[in-house]
């Protein structure tokens, strides 16, 4: 192998920039990135020993009967995180009648639910959001 003086005097050169080299910009979006939006810390709810003792059943479903049964959920999120995200936000009675209503609906006839499309397999998107239901006082 033949190595041209030029190409030796240039890799010696660079060895010691390329070694001794710092990161220089570490903003991604300049001064911009000060327009990031404030999150706002939403207090969690105490759960009551119904909410904890439902969570705890819904939490066996998930990781030791679901994967053995397999998921046949037409939803997403799938009707058991659906019941456990009800019973957090609205309380035990009411995430629970909500979960039970949602567990009615499972099924694959065609709904006016939006649809989403993971692994190309269409699901209904339904979630369970904190304004979902409005009660009239």
């Amino acid at each position: 192998m033949v190595f041209d003086m030029k190409k030796i005097i240039f890799i010696i050169l660079l060895l010691p920039v390329m070694i001794f080299a710092k990161a220089g910009y570490f903003e991604p979006w300049g001064k911009d990135s000060d327009l990031k939006y404030k999150t706002k810390k939403v207090a969690q709810k105490k759960l009551s020993v119904l909410s904890k003792a439902a969570n705890k059943v819904l939490l066996f479903h998930q990781n030791v009967i679901s994967p053995v049964c397999g998921s046949r959920s037409n939803f997403r999120p799938t009707s058991s995180r659906y019941m456990q995200l009800a019973i957090q936000r609205y309380g035990f009675f009411k995430g629970f009648t909500m979960g039970c209503d949602r567990l009615l609906r499972e099924n694959s006839d065609p709904w006016v639910y939006r649809k989403v499309l993971i692994d190309n397999t269409e699901y209904k998107f339904d979630p369970a959001t904190h304004n979902k239901y409005i009660t009239v006082r």
